[in-house]
Parts: structure tokens; C-alpha cells; sequence
């Protein structure tokens, strides 16, 4: 075990995007720590990791409560002394429906997860960041974040608040050596778009066909876009949305 590899903290890291990120940090030989609210999935992840031959542990958290957050902060550097890198990915789609049925429930459900969430894993990292004066985060936005969408009005309207809170933050990290970034891929190939498009398959075609190269990203292309943008050549990039979406957001 190499025990001064960079530690990195993955927030809702149990499927999907999450999971892709965990697995290529390892891979990368960086010691993980991967969170989300199943603790079954969690404790069999951080053995697929160990796997891999890094030092790796699961916490159980949920982004939503800042008591969850602290503790799953806390534990990080009290297992590893610090962390190098968070990557904020936990978050919902909510419910889809047109703005004039939304409810105050789905807002306040997406928002808790999307927008609290990720303030909540901010507030903490940073804290140990700017203290030991450096440090990498990358949130997950959406290209939701970037453009409207139909019947996706609450889910767009946390993705930009999103981008707001990363680029708020690469502001005030900047001085001591903390940089803050977000990336915003289009369709990726996770249950999440299969709940996005109510498992239909038109409805998926349908959507993947307004994507200039004709198909759903890959979860492991956007975890190696998110290595990229906490590692060391990139190391003058800060308080930016990269884009992973297939051409979308260039139309």
C-alpha cells in the first residue's frame, strides 16, 4: 500500500458515475473513500477497490444532512490525514413533470440533494482543504445546468445553482491552493437515464438523437474527465464547467 497517495472522497459513489469515478481514482493507485446511504453496496465497493490493491474504506452519509456530511468528512482525515480530493456526485433527477404540476415536495427533495448537498460537502472539504493548503473538488453539474429542458424545470434549476456554488467557491479557494470544478455531462448510459427517460425506449432514442455524436456517454469517460480536473495538469483550472456531453451544449 502506498500510504502517501493522494486520498480522494467520493460522495454518492455507489452507482453510476460515482461508482466509475471510485474505480479509476483506484486504479490510479489514489487511496478512496466512497459514501452513499446503502451500506451493503458501500462495504462490497470499498472491497472492490482493496481489490485493486489500494487502501479504500465506505462511510455511510447522506448528503442532505450536515450531520452526516461532518462525519463523513471527520472520518476521512481521521483515517488518512487529509484529503486531496472530493468529488461531489450525489444527487437525484426528482420528478418529472411540467413546471405547472411541480410540487413543492420535488423541489424541496431535488434541492436538499443537488444544491444542499453539495453546499454541505463544500463547506466541510474546503475547511480541511484551505487548513492544510491544497486540495482538488470537482462537482457534478449537468449540461441541465447549462440549458432548459421540458418537464426537467427543478432538476435544471439545482444544476445551475450548481455551477453557482463551484464557482463561488474556486473564488474563495483560489488563495490557498484549493481549486473547485464542475462537470456537466450530457446523456450517460446509468439507471439515471433510464429513469430520465422513463425506461422507454423512444423516449431514450429520442433524446440521444439530439446529441451531435449520436450516443449516451459512458460513466468511465466522465470519471476520467473528473481524474483529469483533480489532478496535477490541471493545476491552473479553476472555477470552470467542463462539459463531457457529446457535442450538445456547442449546438
Amino acid at each position: 500500500m502506498n500510504t502517501h497517495a493522494p486520498v480522494v472522497l467520493v460522495t454518492g459513489a455507489l452507482t453510476g458515475i460515482g461508482r466509475a469515478t471510485a474505480i479509476a481514482f483506484a486504479r490510479a493507485g489514489h487511496r478512496v473513500v466512497v459514501s452513499g446511504r446503502r451500506d451493503e453496496a458501500g462495504l462490497a465497493l470499498a472491497a472492490e477497490l482493496r481489490a485493486l490493491g489500494v487502501e479504500a474504506e465506505f462511510v455511510h452519509a447522506d448528503v442532505r444532512f450536515e450531520d452526516d456530511v461532518r462525519r463523513l468528512v471527520e472520518a476521512t482525515v481521521e483515517r488518512f490525514g487529509r484529503i486531496d480530493i472530493a468529488v461531489n456526485n450525489a444527487g437525484t433527477e426528482g420528478e418529472l413533470a411540467p413546471l405547472a404540476e411541480q410540487s413543492v415536495a420535488n423541489y424541496e427533495a431535488t434541492f436538499s440533494a443537488n444544491v444542499l448537498g453539495t453546499l454541505l460537502s463544500l463547506k466541510h472539504e474546503m475547511r480541511v482543504m484551505q487548513a492544510q493548503g491544497s486540495g482538488a473538488i470537482v462537482n457534478l453539474s449537468s449540461i441541465a445546468g447549462h440549458v432548459g429542458m421540458p418537464h426537467a424545470s427543478v432538476y435544471v434549476a439545482s444544476k445551475h445553482a450548481v455551477e453557482g456554488l463551484t464557482k463561488s467557491a474556486a473564488l474563495e479557494g483560489a488563495a490557498a491552493g484549493v481549486r473547485v470544478n464542475a462537470v456537466a455531462p450530457g446523456p450517460v448510459a446509468t439507471q439515471m437515464l433510464d429513469r430520465f427517460t422513463g425506461g422507454n425506449d423512444a423516449a431514450r432514442d429520442g433524446l440521444l438523437a439530439t446529441v451531435p455524436a449520436r450516443r449516451a456517454g459512458m460513466p468511465e469517460e466522465i470519471a476520467q474527465t473528473i481524474v483529469f480536473l483533480a489532478g496535477e495538469h490541471a493545476g491552473y483550472l479553476t472555477g470552470q464547467i467542463v462539459a463531457v456531453d457529446g457535442g450538445y451544449t456547442a449546438q
